[in-house]
């Protein structure tokens, strides 16, 4: 890693050390259901709050293996033809599982910062707030050249452990080949699925680059019985491109842009707003929410901006 990072400057790779910065930055917002204001990231008319520890009524759901048989609603089974239970908010906890992107679509910074950075700053400040509120974090790191798992834990120790596999794979972008995103998220999901089992808050970290049909299924299965949080981002030329002719390319295919033409630079602005719109308008039919981060921007700014810290 050392001789990566002296040829790269810090911004295109991360460090364990810039890592662990962002826990000061965690003190700036809250996940916690009771401290959320309805103006935040997760507020109106989808959904305003999580699920979770704090609320102040009692929640009704299908019966899952392991719940206790005491708490099973009788009328509501009846009624439904399902086993329901209830779940009292005292008795719940919140476990968090965080899932981010490192594959090769995330290895692109216009100015600042690459993506992949800026995806395990905002991994690091969250998994640390979830450290704060005493529950367990776990995390998925999908990378080209595999996949890691860090099963949830409550102690320090675990967060250390995902943040090290992070900076890992982060490392590996400079060698790296692309993997097909939508088959590899397939994959990560049904990992997923053998860690989170309910009342989870699951959040996905990544620049969603297709917004194909199989990954909204797979984010739309695992928002069923938990709360499921989407971070996208992004580098402001994928919206912007420059008022310049230039040549665009990766490793495979390079193309010729004329960005001096008007009408180009607006197809490509509307098209990334369209799609993200269209994306976010599907996800919020089940009660998903979404928001993107800027590479371009201060992270502690734009963290404060969608986690508004409640003065209750």
């Amino acid at each position: 890693m050392s001789s990566k990072q002296a040829t790269y400057p810090k911004d295109v790779f991360t460090s364990l050390e810039e890592l662990l910065r962002m826990e000061g930055v965690a003190r700036h917002f809250s996940l916690r259901a009771n401290r959320q204001k309805v103006s935040s990231i997760l507020g109106g008319k989808h959904a305003s709050k999580l699920r979770g520890r704090g609320l102040d009524f009692e929640e009704v759901r299908l019966y899952s293996k392991g719940d206790d048989i005491r708490n099973i609603d009788w009328k509501v089974t009846a009624r439904t033809q399902q086993t329901h239970t209830r779940v009292f908010s005292e008795e719940k906890e919140k476990p968090a599982l965080i899932i981010i992107d490192q594959s090769k679509s995330m290895f692109f910074g216009s100015q600042k910062r690459t993506k992949s950075v800026v995806a395990a700053e905002l991994a690091a400040t969250l998994a640390f707030q979830v450290l704060k509120q005493g529950d367990r974090l776990g995390g998925i790191v999908m990378a080209d050249e595999g996949t890691d798992i860090v099963f949830p834990k409550r102690d320090r120790k675990n967060i250390l452990r995902f943040l090290e596999r992070i900076v890992v794979r982060n490392h590996e972008l400079n060698h790296s080949k692309p993997i097909d995103f939508a088959a590899s998220l397939k994959d990560v999901m049904a990992k997923t699925r053998n860690i989170v089992t309910h009342d989870f808050l699951v959040v996905i970290i990544s620049d969603f680059h297709r917004y194909s049909p199989e990954v909204t299924k797979y984010i739309k299965q695992l928002a069923q019985h938990n709360d499921v949080m989407l971070a996208k981002v992004f580098d402001p030329m994928e919206r912007n491109i420059p008022n310049e002719k230039f040549i665009a390319g990766n490793a495979q295919h390079q193309v010729s842009v004329d960005g001096k033409k008007k009408q180009l630079r607006k197809k490509f602005e509307e098209g990334f707003d369209n799609d993200f719109e269209d994306f976010k308008t599907e996800l919020k039919k089940h009660r998903i929410p979404s928001f993107s981060i800027s590479t371009m921007d201060s992270l502690e700014d734009q963290i404060k901006e969608y986690f508004k810290k409640s003065s209750k």
